[in-house]
């Protein structure tokens, strides 16, 4: 198992800019799965995430919540953002594009959903909400090699 980098993001603007650090080290074929409970900021990462690597801050990003998927079209090519809250498991998975979907970049909120699915090389984020405020706590594993830059280091 690969290092864990921990992170306190304090605010908003300290999620979306290691969403926007994640968005600048992804290529075709990464995953990143975010984990976390309801209102951790999973959302809020995959926005900005999405925005950083289109390269335009106004990109509508709508949540899959009833969609379950949506896609995109990236510069470094297509990405799909993946809620899978409202699945059971992975059998459901097929008819939602995953094979195709993981020959560019996927984001999946709610991954424990992937089951044997779920790749292995991913970069797997935990967002936790503090008690007090919108700060979160943040654990990135995976991407070992790309780890130090998401620190901002």
């Amino acid at each position: 198992m690969a290092d864990t980098l921990h992170l306190t993001l304090p605010d908003l603007a300290a999620t979306e800019a290691l969403a926007a650090r994640a968005a600048a080290l992804a290529r075709p074929g990464d995953a990143l799965l975010l984990e976390g409970p309801l209102g951790a900021g999973k959302s809020a990462f995959c926005r900005a995430f999405l925005r950083a690597a289109a390269g335009n801050p106004g990109l509508e990003v709508p949540s899959p919540s009833f969609t379950l998927v949506q896609g995109y079209e990236l510069p470094q090519g297509p990405a799909a953002h993946y809620d899978l809250y409202r699945l059971s498991g992975p059998d459901e998975l097929e008819e939602l594009g995953w094979e195709e979907a993981r020959e560019g970049i996927v984001l999946v909120e709610w991954p424990d959903r992937l089951g044997w699915l779920a790749p292995q090389d991913a970069l797997r984020i935990t967002l936790r909400p503090d008690a007090a405020g919108e700060a979160r706590q943040a654990s990135l594993s995976g991407w070992a090699d790309r780890l130090p830059a998401l620190a901002g280091l």
